[in-house]
């Protein structure tokens, strides 16, 4: 007898989730380690210079050009109530891309690519009925300490209210 179709998709879905979370760039928010699928990075740069615009989001502090694009950039720090004195440290931004959208992700820093082995990625435990800015897809064990790894796709839903100038040929 073949399995019910329920359980080949969970076995899809897992094996895909396995696949997607197992190279992921690390980085550091306050004194805490996330990652995201390498997948989806597109570069690693210094902060640029950024047009705030009026009645962003909360943790979306303006858009920059980048190769042609108008990105949104959101600094985590902020989203994830991170203290003022570590904000004001140096910064990196990762510019990843979600739906052919792209985001810059402005972090304390950049800690470097790491591969998760299978059944390296571990559920997020419930942590209070309050709704987490992280957007956590699981964790992973990396130098001895625990990192979060994020839903990237959530990113694109916060930043669809962005409004994004045009821009011209000059």
């Amino acid at each position: 007898m073949q399995g019910s179709p329920v359980h080949e998709v969970r076995l899809n879905s897992e094996r895909f989730r396995r696949e997607q979370f197992r190279s992921l760039v690390g980085f550091v928010v306050g004194d805490v380690a996330y990652a995201v699928p390498t997948s989806c990075v597109r570069e690693i740069t210094t902060p640029h210079s950024v047009t705030e615009l009026p009645h962003l989001p909360r943790g979306v502090i303006g858009v920059f050009e980048h190769r042609g694009q108008v990105v949104p950039v959101i600094d985590l720090r902020t989203c994830f109530d991170v203290s003022p004195q570590a904000s004001e440290r140096r910064s990196q931004w990762i510019i990843v891309e979600v739906d052919h959208h792209r985001i810059g992700l402005c972090v304390n820093r950049v800690t470097g690519v790491f591969e998760v082995g299978f059944g390296g990625l571990k559920p997020v435990p419930e942590l209070g009925k309050s709704v987490d800015p992280r957007n956590l897809v699981g964790v992973a064990s990396h130098q001895d300490r625990l990192t979060f790894v994020l839903d990237i796709s959530a990113f694109r839903s916060y930043t669809l209210d962005v409004p994004l100038p045009e821009l011209t040929a000059g």
